[in-house]
Formats: structure tokens, sequence, C-alpha cells
């Protein structure tokens, strides 16, 4: 099997939920930093890979891909054999594009919002984040209330695509402690087997 190569930012949750996707699959994988503070990404070589010149982008042999839930589906598709992680059957896997849905939306414009404003300066509403990451949380409680993964009995993409921006919402000044279903999701999806945390800032360390 071939290394695939991520191009990703150690501090973006969009890389961290390929980078941990990878390797849940056990998949071997070179992790390439682009320096983003100094624009590599609007470079003309980085933008031949992501003309949104974003990343994460992945190299697997002659597939460039780029989207992070777009990545976690073609690697789901292509690698996991068992079809665990995206399911076959039809409710299911609307269920489950209907969280990356969820994970583009309402999890990108709240908790990862709120966390941009904090961690890297965005010139963002930031109370108005924090209150659509509230509002999201308050629906994934009662969600996660009576089941321990999104979808399902086991974990999908789902999962991965909306761990990340929660799991650091408190560096967005995003308390979950209000949460204690989406804590004990958290720390079930922390617990598997593969399993790579994204590194934390010095704001908001604490759940």
């Amino acid at each position: 099997m071939s290394t695939i190569k991520l191009y990703r930012h150690p501090l973006s949750g969009h890389s961290h939920r390929v980078e941990v996707f990878l390797s849940l699959l056990g998949l071997p994988t070179e992790l390439v930093n682009v320096d983003l503070a100094n624009g590599a990404h609007k470079q003309a070589d980085f933008l031949k890979k992501n003309r949104f010149g974003q990343v994460p982008v992945i190299e697997d042999g002659e597939a460039t891909l780029s989207d992070s839930n777009a990545i976690l589906v073609y690697l789901a598709s292509k690698y996991d054999t068992n079809h665990e992680w995206l399911p076959r059957d039809a409710k299911a896997a609307a269920d489950v594009q209907r969280f990356l849905s969820l994970a583009a939306g309402k999890i990108a414009f709240g908790p990862a919002v709120a966390r941009l404003v904090n961690v890297f300066g965005a010139g963002l509403d930031h109370e108005n984040a924090k209150a659509i990451a509230h509002h999201t949380f308050e629906l994934l409680e009662a969600h996660l209330l009576e089941q321990d993964w999104l979808v399902g009995s086991t974990p999908t993409i789902a999962d991965v695509a909306n761990y990340t921006y929660t799991a650091h919402a408190p560096e967005g000044d995003v308390s979950l402690e209000p949460y204690p279903n989406i804590v004990a999701w958290l720390n079930r999806f922390e617990a598997l087997d593969g399993f790579v945390p994204m590194q934390k800032t010095a704001v908001g360390l604490n759940r």
C-alpha cells in the first residue's frame, strides 16, 4: 500500500478530521505542514492541488482531493471494505450525510468560528458564533441521550467529521460542561484504536 500524503496545518480542525480518520483506518500517511501564516496555501504550487487554497489536501497515488468531508467519503469508500464508517444502507447513509452537512454548517459557523476568533484572531462575530454553538450543542446533547454514536450503534464518518471542532470548542470560549452526553461521546471517540489528538492551543484547554 502506498503512503498517502496529507497537506495540513496542525491547528486546523478540518485537517485533523482527515488525519484522525487516516489513523483510525491504519493507513500509512506522510504529514506535510502547510505554512498558512506565510501564505503557502495561496502559492501557485499549492493552488495546483486545491484551487481554493485551503487545507487539507491528500494525494493518494494519482488522486488529489480537497475538502475534508469529501476526503472522508473517499477514504471510507476506498479503504473501509466492511462499510462500517460509511454504511451502504440507504437510510444510514443518508443519516451520515445529514451529519456531514451539520459539520459543514452549524458546527463550522458555531464552535469553529468561535475558535477562529480566539486562536487565529479572525475578525468574525464571536458572540454570534458562541450562540450558534450552544444551540447546536443543545440539539446534539438531546440526540446523544439514548445512543452512543451520531448514526447507528458504531462510529461512522459522521462522528469523525463532527469530533474535532466540538472537542476543541472550549478554545473558542464555548464550555462543554453543560453537555455531559456530548462529553461522553467525545471520550468514546478518543478511546477508539488509532485515535490521534489534535494539538491544543494555549486557550480554553479545559472542557
